[in-house]
């Protein structure tokens, strides 16, 4: 697997992508492309499910501090989201409601009382001309509140960095086949 399989690139946010006119105002809009390598799936669905579950230790000690800081703040914690998932009845990947489904898309989020976000993972389901096929995770936030605009300048940089490390460790562990 080349080096570039494994580059999480900052792209536009893709314009057939469900959340690209998910909300009237957005207070962060970003998107980060990593090509599937050939053999990958191209199940968004499946690939959500892969990238969440396989977050680096960091990422997790990040989410502890945040619940701590936002419980004060009686906003809903990913422990929280998480128990909402603990029947297997709801529709979740992870702490993420999952908002819609279609063959190249998950759109994934939750609404709180500061903001509401979505975010999507689309698959390019016809290769480019070179056979490349690209994810692209995308997130879309729409502030409340003064509180929602606060909680985004704070975050927005912890966010990024995530999305991208959430991207490189899937395709260093190796994508699910599009088999499985």
């Amino acid at each position: 697997m080349s080096i570039q399989q494994h580059r999480a690139t900052a792209v536009s946010l893709p314009p057939e992508s469900a959340i690209a006119t998910a909300y009237a105002s957005t207070q962060l809009a970003d998107a980060y492309s990593i090509e599937l390598p050939a053999g990958a799936s191209t199940n968004p669905e499946l690939l959500a499910r892969f990238i969440f579950a396989h977050q680096a230790a960091w990422v997790g000690a990040l989410l502890a501090v945040r619940d701590a800081v936002v419980a004060r703040f009686g906003l809903k914690t990913a422990k929280h989201l998480a128990s909402l998932n603990i029947d297997g009845k709801s529709k979740r990947v992870g702490i993420f409601r999952i908002y819609a489904t279609s063959p190249t898309e998950i759109v994934l989020g939750e609404d709180d009382r500061h903001l509401d976000f979505r975010a999507s993972v689309l698959c390019s389901i016809e290769p480019t001309p070179a056979g490349k096929r690209h994810l692209t995770l995308s997130t879309v936030v729409h502030c409340h509140n003064r509180l929602g605009r606060v909680y985004i300048f704070v975050i927005a940089p912890f966010h990024r960095l995530v999305v991208q490390s959430n991207l490189r460790r899937a395709a260093r562990i190796g994508w699910p086949l599009a088999a499985e």
